[in-house]
C-alpha cells in the first residue's frame, strides 16, 4: 500500500463528466476552548465508478488532473438508493401547494354538508 491520504466523504453533485463534488465533514474539539466545531470541505474528484448523489464515497489524493481536481474516488462505501416514488410524490405535494397558492382550493365534501 502507498502513503497517500484517504477520505470518506458525501457526493453532492455528479453533473460534470467523470467529476464528482465530494463533501468531507470533519467533527473535532477545540484545544483550548473544548467546544465541538463540525467543519465541511468540498473537493472535487475523478470520477470513473459512476457515482450517483448521496453515495458515500472513498476518495485518495492523486497528481493533479485539473485546475481543481487533486482527488480520485477509489471505491464507493455505501450507495444510496433513489426511487422513482419520491419524485412523484415531490411534484405532486407541489402541485397541491400551487394551487393553496392560488386559491382555487374547494372544501371537503364533510363540511359543505356541516355548515348548512
Amino acid at each position: 500500500m502507498n502513503n497517500r491520504r484517504r477520505i470518506t466523504g458525501l457526493v453532492t453533485s455528479n453533473k460534470m463528466t467523470r467529476t464528482v463534488v465530494v463533501e468531507i465533514k470533519r467533527t473535532f474539539r477545540h484545544p483550548l476552548y473544548k467546544k465541538v466545531i463540525y467543519t465541511s470541505k468540498r473537493v472535487k474528484a475523478h470520477d470513473e465508478i459512476g457515482c450517483q448523489i448521496g453515495d458515500q464515497v472513498q476518495i485518495v489524493e492523486s497528481r493533479p488532473l485539473s485546475r481543481d481536481k487533486r482527488w480520485v474516488v477509489e471505491t464507493v462505501v455505501k450507495r444510496e438508493i433513489r426511487t422513482k416514488d419520491a419524485g412523484i410524490e415531490a411534484t405532486a405535494s407541489a402541485d397541491v401547494d400551487k394551487a393553496t397558492l392560488t386559491g382555487v382550493v374547494e372544501k371537503p365534501e364533510t363540511e359543505k354538508e356541516g355548515m348548512s
